[in-house]
């Protein structure tokens, strides 16, 4: 196994214990201030709303694309641009309340967040665009596939040629990223001459396309919150189970407090920094309880075996020694996880950031628990701990 240090160090661990306490305390305690003041940032998995991804065919910023939304009263929608793309994410709770909107006789069976997606590519149009729609045109990069075939087919067109020329125009649109830039890419891409002529007149080609839209509604997100508590706790009591049934159920106890100072720390900082809380995020939050209790595992073995043929020694030394001896490890383990996690931050985007950030902290969390919280709550119990040693 490779070493970092050439002789086993000796670093007294147990005896800053309070400290590590006290540092811990702080930061758990500034999370939970932020939570009674603000909350957390919930993403749509959880607070429910209408997420759009949308993608422009010329460079635009946020500012461009909030000044549009605000025209229609959603000035204040989050809006992340995707990497160095000219792709936005427009997540929105807007109801047709906030639209100033009432479903009209022809609308009883469009969901609300249809209507709402409806008037956010509207508001996107501008006036040009609302103006060639109003005409009776339409946009070819915003229609979908059997939207396209039934216009073509009012336009006179056969139903086997609008049908054809739809698909064609659909795949044209996926192959460059949702949006159609000229008129003479259709023809190339095969669509007939005499159609090609038809939606020239008949249709114009907007500078955005919608790439997917989402829908979560409030009775799903609160679900969702409820079952990822869940999740969490569950985690957690497994944990215990297991170390308790491997180990004794003291080492439990601890391993689940360590557990648990990990969730919170990296909750304090998601909390901090305003990080969106999504499932993505809960996933990080169980794939860290998982990564936790790993190296916590490996100093409770060594711990187990020295407990043994140390049996002179007092407890302080024994759960030093145990730490010092598998210090390497730990630190070689937590820094080849780091670097990976980092450059999945940089250069993964803003899809894959928040999960990033959180294993970030997870990882810098748990390398810290290990050596600063999981011995040092036995050490805390040392007269139950030796109770149950003796017997």
């Amino acid at each position: 196994m490779i070493k970092l240090f050439k002789e086993e160090p000796n670093f007294k661990f147990i005896n800053k214990r309070y400290i590590a306490f006290a540092l811990s305390g702080l930061i758990i305690l500034a999370g939970l201030a932020v939570f009674l003041t603000r909350g957390f940032n919930w993403g749509i998995d959880f607070s429910g709303g209408t997420l759009i991804e949308v993608g422009f065919q010329k460079p635009t910023t946020v500012n461009q694309l909030r000044a549009s939304l605000a025209k229609i009263n959603l000035g204040d929608a989050q809006i992340t641009r995707i990497g160095g793309e000219n792709k936005f994410f427009i997540k929105t709770l807007a109801s047709l309340q906030k639209l100033n909107m009432k479903k009209g006789e022809n609308m009883e069976d469009i969901e609300e967040y249809e209507i709402v997606a409806r008037e956010i590519r509207n508001g996107l149009l501008g006036e040009g665009g609302r103006a060639q729609a109003a005409a009776g045109k339409i946009d070819l990069n915003n229609a979908a596939e059997g939207e396209t075939a039934r216009f073509l087919r009012e336009k006179g067109v056969s139903d086997e040629d609008a049908r054809e020329s739809a698909r064609l125009v659909n795949d044209l649109r996926k192959s460059n990223d949702g949006i159609i830039g000229d008129f003479s890419a259709l023809e190339k891409a095969g669509v007939k001459h005499r159609i090609v002529t038809l939606l020239r007149s008949a249709a114009f080609l907007g500078d955005f396309t919608f790439l997917s839209v989402e829908f979560v509604g409030p009775q799903v997100g609160k679900e969702l919150r409820r079952k990822a508590v869940l999740a969490c706790i569950w985690a957690l009591i497994g944990m215990l189970i297991y170390i308790a049934f491997r180990f004794k159920f003291l080492y439990g106890i601890s391993g689940i407090m360590t557990l648990a100072h990990d969730v919170l720390v990296a909750l304090s900082f998601i909390l901090i920094f305003r990080v969106e809380m999504s499932l993505t995020v809960i996933a990080a939050l169980l794939t860290i309880v998982g990564y936790s209790i790993n190296d916590t595992i490996v100093v409770f073995d060594r711990l187990r075996d020295n407990l043994k043929i140390m049996k002179k020694d007092n407890l302080e030394a024994i759960l030093d020694k145990s730490i010092n001896q598998t210090l390497s490890r730990s630190i070689f383990t937590s820094l080849t996880v780091f670097l990976t996690v980092m450059s999945m931050f940089l250069f993964g985007g803003e899809v894959i950031r928040p999960f990033a950030f959180t294993m970030l902290v997870g990882v810098v969390a748990g390398s810290y628990s290990t050596i600063y919280q999981s011995c040092a709550w036995l050490k805390v119990w040392e007269n139950y701990f030796l109770k149950r040693k003796k017997s």
